[in-house]
């Protein structure tokens, strides 16, 4: 069963599948982390990525969005999910207009961080200082993420259309 040109393209159950996948999947990804010199980097991002990267804008905000509920209720801050639709809109945005992965992603993620340091510092109540070490950690891993899902993705999109 084929369903008509939902974010550009032809659905049937293996792209259902994918994109849900990638809406529902940076949850469980965002409970793992690593630390280097007291840095915390997070990867639920790659999942955001490859949304916008095979799907545009607006799967990328979906994704986001969605895949955010995880840490915005860990943290009690509500906040990330929008800071997250912005990144993953506007990362899949430029995507789509041919920029590059890594640049569209620092880009998406240059738009992000008012955001993101405003809400966690006014309205989050977190001390500024904190959020700065949030957004070098964001960064490193934000090129990560684009990096492996610019990499990935001809692979990925190869087994489900």
């Amino acid at each position: 069963m084929e369903y008509r040109h939902i974010f550009g393209t032809e659905f049937d159950f293996k792209k259902a599948l994918l994109l849900i996948s990638l809406m529902v999947f940076p949850n469980f990804l965002a409970m793992f982390h690593f630390q280097l010199y007291g840095i915390r980097f997070h990867f639920f991002q790659y999942l955001i990525f490859l949304a916008a990267i095979i799907y545009g804008p607006a799967a990328g905000m979906l994704s986001g969005g969605l895949g955010s509920l995880y840490t915005a209720i860990a943290l009690k801050n509500p906040y990330i999910i929008v800071g997250n639709i912005i990144l993953g809109g506007f990362a899949g945005y430029l995507m789509k207009r041919k920029v590059n992965a890594v640049p569209a992603v620092l880009l998406a993620f240059a738009a992000q961080v008012p955001w993101l340091w405003a809400t966690d510092v006014y309205l989050a109540g977190m001390p500024a200082a904190a959020v700065n070490s949030i957004v070098v950690a964001l960064l490193a891993s934000n090129i990560i993420c684009a990096y492996l899902a610019n990499a990935s993705a001809g692979k990925i999109k190869g087994l489900f259309f």
